[in-house]
């Protein structure tokens, strides 16, 4: 049955509508509508008449009735859901709880230690700055199942994790290659340091060089191996006091024997590398793609002054190659950049020549940015207008070295790509919270950054799903949308239903991209 409205016209004119409830019914092979009944004038309805009647069916109604009782203050609990759906969703497409039970093999508890990982992983997402222990966190999410997980759970998944790391990871990609059709013949390698306070496992942990400019504190440094298009492949801890260089040259066990990769062409940050370790990748047949520290590379200025034309990359970045003494270098330039480069020399330049004047320019010998234009003699301080003009060589300029038969633009393009390892990192350290240190062992740190780096690999899947679907949004609003869509337990005549809150804001869209239907609006729940 449904409602349908009823004109009819008036001598004057004018008309005037009725409410009707009427029913299809097949009469000789045809469908009819049939009125059950007349509810009245529809103006007249409108006057409270029909709010009134709609209340007195509502009662009838055990839907309605479950919605209506939503929305009062006795509803039972009330958890967040929104979360839980989507990255579910990935989370089944990347075959996780397939691979997980396939690795666990015939451990009991194995539906368990599968969804604690998962809840770990979604910690990760949700809430990872937050000092509540993922145990207790979980209370407040609702998922089937996560209301059997105990705190031995959480440690024991992590132990697994730290046993099947590379298993996982080889597993994942596989899965991954397939579903987003990854591009893997050029990946990313980066690292970054995390340091601790308080205890922390001796042996992993160390003083180092920190990026974190915490020179004070032990740290460990973790890399991140990645495809050309910005998806994880792999990851690596190493004790705090790793050489960059030294964990290159692991990463290039790892792609030779773990990844069955066609072409592999290695990108790197400048300083990443050493000339011996450059050799090694030559040796093993790989290419490589890294930056040059310009100021420390002795063929500077002939590379930076070889005549030649840039060609235009993309707004803002034009390129030229450039072959000295066998090698392959590729000129990067700036425009923006180099003026802004230009405009702080002068700065500084008349800065200089102003102390000068006063007399006052002994006092500026000790910082490097302005000692680099003087120069002393026995006429005294003098502004170096030879190193001036040899600092303007480098304005808005980066160089790459690489063996790669890729044209410069391809090159400087892959370099470029980089920046998804360092937003990558960002969300990684983000997730880590190891400050303070909840975890002291080696085993127990490595399973929690392998957490971390698999909510990396989740994040990065629903971003690739929602630019499938050209959804040019804040991720981080859209992860608050989403968190703010809620299960809410209804107990009714003595049954339980669960009901949910309204989609807002921009949560249809991440439905959406991961192809998921939101649930109903009421759904009775099993009898405990």
């Amino acid at each position: 049955m449904f409602v349908r409205t009823k004109v009819f016209k008036n001598r004057d004119g004018s008309t005037r509508t009725y409410l009707q409830i009427v029913k299809g019914e097949r009469v000789g092979g045809k469908v009819r509508q049939v009125v059950v009944a007349n509810l009245g004038r529809l103006d007249e309805l409108q006057g409270g008449g029909l709010d009134r009647l709609i209340e007195g069916l509502a009662r009838f109604s055990r839907h309605q009735a479950v919605r209506s009782k939503a929305s009062q203050p006795e509803a039972g609990w009330a958890k967040s859901w929104g979360p839980a759906l989507v990255f579910g969703r990935l989370w089944e497409e990347l075959g996780l709880p397939a691979i997980l039970e396939r690795l666990l093999g015939d451990t009991a508890a194995v539906s368990d230690y599968g969804e604690a990982v998962f809840a770990m992983v979604l910690n990760r997402l949700c809430d990872p700055g937050s000092k509540l222990r993922v145990s207790e966190w979980v209370q407040t999410v609702y998922r089937p199942g996560w209301e059997r997980l105990e705190l031995q759970h959480f440690y024991r998944a992590l132990d697994f994790l730290t046993e099947r790391k590379a298993e996982i990871e080889t597993r994942v990609y596989d899965r991954a290659s397939d579903l987003f059709n990854l591009e893997v013949d050029l990946v990313l390698w980066d690292t970054t340091t995390t340091y601790f306070e308080g205890r922390a496992a001796e042996g992993l942990a160390g003083f180092g060089y920190s990026k974190d400019k915490r020179p004070d504190r032990v740290q460990i440094m973790v890399g991140v191996l990645m495809s050309r298009d910005g998806f994880p492949v792999a990851h690596e801890v190493f004790p705090g006091d790793t050489a960059e260089v030294e964990t290159f040259r692991h990463v290039l066990a790892e792609v030779r024997t773990r990844f069955k990769l066609g072409r592999v062409i290695l990108v790197a940050d400048r300083g990443m590398v050493s000339e011996k370790v450059l050799g090694e990748i030559e040796e093993a047949g790989l290419e490589y793609i890294v930056g040059v520290r310009m100021r420390r590379l002795s063929a500077a200025g002939e590379v930076l002054s070889r005549a030649g034309r840039y060609r235009e990359v993309a707004p803002n970045l034009k390129v030229k190659e450039v072959l000295h003494e066998g090698r392959r270098y590729v000129v990067c330039l700036n425009p923006e950049e180099a003026a802004r480069d230009a405009k702080v020399r002068e700065e500084t330049l008349a800065k200089l020549r102003e102390k000068l004047q006063s007399g006052g320019a002994k006092q500026l010998i000790g910082n490097s940015a302005f000692r680099r234009y003087l120069k002393l003699d026995a006429a005294g301080l003098s502004i170096d207008a030879d190193a001036a003009r040899a600092e303007a060589r480098y304005d808005g300029k980066y160089v790459l070295r690489t063996n790669s038969s890729l044209c410069p633009e391809e090159v400087a393009q892959a370099y470029k790509s980089l920046w998804q390892v360092e937003r990558a990192f960002r969300e990684l350290k983000s997730g880590l919270d190891l400050r303070p240190v909840y975890h002291w062992t080696e085993k127990r740190i490595r399973g929690h950054v392998m957490v971390c780096f698999l909510a990396l690999v989740l994040e990065t899947a629903l971003r690739r799903k929602l630019a499938a679907v050209q959804a040019d949004v804040r991720y981080d609003d859209l992860l608050q949308h989403l968190t703010e869509l809620r299960a809410v337990e209804i107990r009714l005549d003595g049954r339980r239903y669960l009901t949910r809150t309204e989609l807002t804001g921009l949560a249809p869209l991440a439905f959406k991209a991961v192809g998921l239907r939101p649930p109903n609006h009421v759904i009775e729940m099993p009898r405990p």
